[in-house]
């Protein structure tokens, strides 16, 4: 299971603030976020296994996540899903976006996923179980689980237990995280992380082989933010995404990272 909570156009100064737990293999390897792509500039940590990444933002204020989704199809997942989500940062808008997913479901058969798309004007999540289904999002708080994009819950045969257990954590955490009319973005994704970590609310996971393996914290407005724990919340702080690299504009000149 991962958790993405979306807090989309409630903040003036960040349309766009995400707080999310990527749960995964503890063996699989990963790389923290960094310079993901040079052209466009996105940040987002790395799949060493595969190459592509399950969150992320560019320079044009795009932001992508992704869950796995919970789905009886038999799928032939013959591209990586994260591959998908690099994809997907290389558009300049949440609606260029949706044609490059379009474009590319068309050609591959992908595992099934849960991808979260949103700039300042636009949000979305798609969902991929062989078909193609899009939600746009309303202006507010936005869960995303592998068996629920909010209240619309897709329970699978497979594992009806575990499924209907995610949903009643992904309500429980849109709850508490609905926005105080006098919070800022920075109170929020703060209380954010806290739900994040706590045992509580059923969203960071211990068990053999298998859990929370880091959580990010990103607010995207005209000055963009990344905090990154590179472990379970429960236990790992979170800690500023730090680039040092400028590039240089179109014009030649230098323009400071994003």
């Amino acid at each position: 299971m991962c958790t993405l909570t979306l807090a989309w156009q409630v903040f003036d100064d960040a349309p766009v603030a995400v707080a999310a737990n990527r749960d995964e293999a503890l063996e699989r390897p990963s790389s923290p976020p960094d310079v993901y792509r040079e052209e466009p500039l996105v940040i987002a940590p790395r799949d060493t296994d595969a190459g592509g990444t399950w969150i992320g933002y560019n320079e044009h204020g795009v932001f992508a996540g992704i869950t796995n989704r919970w789905t009886g199809a038999e799928l032939a997942g013959d591209r990586s899903r994260g591959l998908l989500v690099g994809d997907v940062l290389e558009a300049e808008s949440a609606t260029e976006a949706a044609r490059t997913i379009e474009a590319t479901t068309d050609e591959h058969e992908y595992d099934g996923f849960n991808l979260v798309v949103a700039d300042a004007e636009r949000a979305f999540c798609d969902t991929w179980d062989g078909r193609l289904e899009r939600r746009e999002f309303e202006p507010g708080v936005h869960v995303v689980v592998n068996v629920a994009v909010d209240d619309l819950v897709d329970v699978p045969p497979t594992r009806p237990d575990a499924a209907r257990a995610q949903a009643a954590n992904a309500r429980a955490v849109r709850e508490e995280l609905a926005v105080d009319s006098t919070e800022s973005v920075d109170e929020w994704l703060e209380r954010a992380g806290d739900v994040l970590g706590d045992h509580e609310y059923g969203v960071c996971i211990h068990r053999d082989g298998f859990g929370t393996r880091s959580s990010s914290i990103i607010a995207l407005g005209e000055s963009p933010t990344y905090r990154f724990a590179d472990g379970p919340p429960c236990r790992t702080p979170y800690e500023d995404v730090s680039l040092d690299r400028e590039r240089d504009g179109p014009s030649g000149d230098r323009e400071g990272h994003i």
